[in-house]
């Protein structure tokens, strides 16, 4: 906290001296930039009190992510934790999961039975159907509400484009990918037909990807030596792997479609309706596959995620026209149907031949209206309303194999839970003149959640809980333009974060041998966070970027020792299980620094480099101490040069971590010490790695172009930190590409 302070007052202090030295070095602007995340309005980068990343589809189309996951570390600022290759859990500023949102096209993704754990949810939005992504930092809860802690993921998807004649026309994309690590085969088309006052924009990908296989160079402790098959027999036997960096039970494919409508009957009204729907296949969770008892004996015969299934209608109405309230509208109302399922079983044990199968449904509806009133040259007033209703399906089972019978088991949530938010929000921008702006909001939050308890299985001293909770939001922010390269902000907001269905509601195994049960008397929990920053160039070729930041969660909700009817151990699917709960007891603190230099070398050949450094300390429930919050990702960062022609371009670039030691490794992150390589004493720890990586595009014509690359050139083994799988190693991607 100090060493906050320190920075900060620095930084007031020095910052008219510095804008005074400043020189206007470029009458063409860098923070001309336009983004919506950051008020759910368009609005210039450089009247922005925050941090604010973007990422362009020209920088997608080069890169190739293979899903939302990999685009989002494109970013080369949001950290990706994979557990297994079918998902993608973004870290941001050392919070993830439930503690950050996800926003398409206006509507929250985030939904009632987000958890705390790792997610996989961002991989069902398609990053082939986005047409700009950009990344708020920190809490954005004045703008978005409940989660929005660590910052704010928005994906804005392909929109409709109108023709400019009478003439209709028809206007698309298509392509064909292959990478060599996983065998991935992806297709891919969109296209645009194009009216008056119609438009119509479909979008279709299907992709394939078979078990990834890890670089050969690097931690033995990664390597796949041997897994799991059901001989003809009907016994679950452990064989050996015969290529040990082929990460046996990864592979999965997955469906994504999207049609959206356009109609704009005059030049006030604009109607867009966007449908949304991915399904994936089963995805193996390599984590827990590869997970061994003392006696080095595999626990789980099987463990998949059944097939992740997300629909969203989503419909907005933008009105723009000068009124006494307003000078623009904008609603938006969406409905989300969301499915996913947990299936596993023992690989020994009187229940090695029954799987448990539990299954959840949430079914969301939200409603935004957003407003925007120029209140005079020099203020304008952005202020609305939102409500959100989640409602919770949960059923379980358990499957003989052998002979179908169907035995009952207790469900991962409280069939029926309910969650609901209401919130109003205002927020003035104010000019004190043509350098100087300033940034206020606030909004107030109401949280309703619902969970009754089945008593079949537990013997609950509750049957029901309801908690109303709300919570008053604000920030505030000033900008300094100096001159029109220049930038500099400084900015204090708080967070917030209301306890779900998943939080007060949920029984499930958080690894073998621990049951976490419900806690009706969760509160929620707070955030207080500091930003200060600069962007601009100090010459024609040299631009800078930095940030500083410092949060504190309060209240926090983490997991402890607990006790169930005076018990400290439960019978959980047969096995003797530690009782743990989630509680409010604990705080966290994240500090850190994001920073950037660009340089253009020539005309054509730039190079680049971006680092993030961040340290945080979470109080531990067990002994009082601090430790390293889970989330908090090693220094990360990207270098790369880059020489672009018209029809043309190469990219040299390195991805590269540093080390987490034993001492700086979370407690959550000790206890999964299978995931992580070994140091000299034989404590689990993440190794720092750097990988070089080439990519090019070529254009053949104004139809034709061919990306081709091939990452991890020299075939490093490394494991992202707290990832359960490793990285691929040396791949070759070719992708071509038509334009029609």
């Amino acid at each position: 906290m100090k060493s906050f302070y320190t920075i900060f007052l620095l930084y007031l202090f020095c910052f008219p001296l510095f804008a005074q030295e400043v020189k206007d070095t470029t009458k063409t602007s860098i923070l001309e930039e336009v983004v919506v995340s950051a008020n759910r309005w368009e609005q210039n980068v450089r009247e922005i009190s925050s941090r604010v990343t973007k990422i362009s589809p020209e920088l997608i189309q080069l890169q190739n992510p293979q899903t939302s996951a990999d685009m989002l570390a494109l970013s080369g600022q949001v950290f990706i934790q994979k557990s297994q290759l079918g998902g993608g859990s973004p870290m941001i500023r050392g919070f993830a999961t439930n503690r950050i949102l996800l926003v398409v096209d206006g509507v929250r993704m985030n939904n009632a039975i987000f958890r705390s754990g790792n997610l996989q949810n961002v991989i069902s939005f398609d990053a082939n159907a986005v047409e700009e992504t950009e990344v708020i930092f920190g809490p954005g809860s004045v703008m978005y509400g409940s989660d929005a802690i660590g910052g704010v993921m928005d994906f804005h998807t392909l929109r409709p484009a109108f023709s400019s004649s009478d003439k209709t026309t028809l206007s698309g994309n298509a392509f064909g990918r292959y990478s060599s690590a996983n065998t991935e085969k992806t297709g891919h088309v969109d296209f645009n037909i194009a009216l008056k006052k119609w438009a119509f924009t479909t979008s279709i990908t299907y992709a394939d990807y078979d078990d990834l296989k890890m670089g050969s160079h690097g931690p033995e402790e990664y390597t796949r030596p041997d897994y799991q098959v059901r001989d003809e027999n009907g016994n679950d036997i452990a064989v050996t792997n015969p290529n040990h960096n082929v990460q046996v039970a990864t592979g999965f494919d997955q469906l994504n479609l999207m049609q959206k409508i356009r109609f704009k009957p005059n030049a006030h009204l604009d109607f867009d309706y966007g449908f949304h729907f991915s399904e994936t296949s089963n995805v193996p969770r390599y984590d827990r596959l590869i997970l061994k008892n003392s006696s080095y004996v595999f626990t789980s015969a099987e463990w998949y995620y059944g097939p992740q299934i997300w629909m969203m209608h989503a419909l907005t109405m933008s009105y723009i026209k000068s009124t006494k309230l307003f000078d623009q509208l904008k609603l938006t109302a969406g409905y989300q149907d969301y499915s996913e399922s947990r299936h596993n079983r023992n690989f020994t044990g009187i229940d090695r031949n029954r799987m448990t199968e539990r299954f959840e449904n949430v079914k969301a509806l939200s409603l935004n209206v957003d407003l925007d009133k120029q209140l005079s040259t020099k203020s304008t007033l952005f202020y609305g309303a939102e409500y959100v209703n989640n409602q919770i399906g949960s059923t379980a089972q358990r499957r003989d194999i052998v002979t179908g019978a169907l035995y009952p088991v207790s469900t991962r949530y409280p069939d029926g839970s309910e969650w609901q938010s209401t919130a109003v929000y205002a927020s003035l921008r104010h000019k004190l003149n043509d350098q100087w702006l300033i940034n206020a909001s606030t909004r107030y939050n109401y949280v309703y959640t619902q969970a009754a308890y089945d008593l079949t299985f537990f013997d609950f001293p509750f049957s029901e809980a309801t908690l109303k909770n709300d919570a008053l939001n604000w920030s505030a922010g000033v900008v300094f333009n100096p001159t029109s390269s220049w930038k500099l902000y400084s900015n204090l907001s708080t967070g917030f974060r209301a306890p779900n269905v998943d939080d007060i509601g949920k029984v499930f195994d958080s690894q073998p041998g621990f049951a976490v049960v419900p806690n009706p008397e969760l509160k929620p929990e707070y955030a207080y966070n500091a930003e200060i920053g600069f962007a601009g160039k100090l010459n024609n070729s040299i631009t800078l970027d930095a940030s500083a930041f410092y949060t504190k969660l309060t209240n926090a909700i983490v997991r402890g020792p607990y006790t169930f009817n005076g018990q400290d151990s439960i019978d959980y699917d047969g096995t003797l299980s530690q009782v743990l709960a989630l509680q409010n007891i604990s705080d966290v603190t994240v500090w850190g620094i994001q920073a950037s230099l660009a340089i253009d070398l020539t005309s054509d050949l730039k190079f680049s480099t971006l680092i993030n450094y961040q340290k945080g300390k979470e109080k531990s429930p067990e002994d009082g101490n601090y430790y390293s919050p889970t989330h908090v990702a090693p220094l990360f960062g990207s270098t790369q040069l880059t020489f672009k022609k018209p029809r043309y371009q190469l990219v040299l670039y390195t991805n590269y971590n540093g080390t987490i030691g034993y001492d700086d490794l979370a407690l959550s992150e000790r206890a999964d010490s299978h995931l992580y390589a070994k140091d000299e004493n034989g404590n689990p720890y993440a190794p720092s790695w750097t990988t070089f990586n080439l990519k090019g595009s070529y254009k053949f014509t104004d139809y034709l172009s061919l990306d081709a690359g091939l990452e991890n050139i020299f075939d490093k083994r490394y494991r992202s930190y707290s990832s359960g799988t490793s990285a691929p190693g040396r791949n070759f991607i070719g992708t071509v590409r038509i334009k029609f």
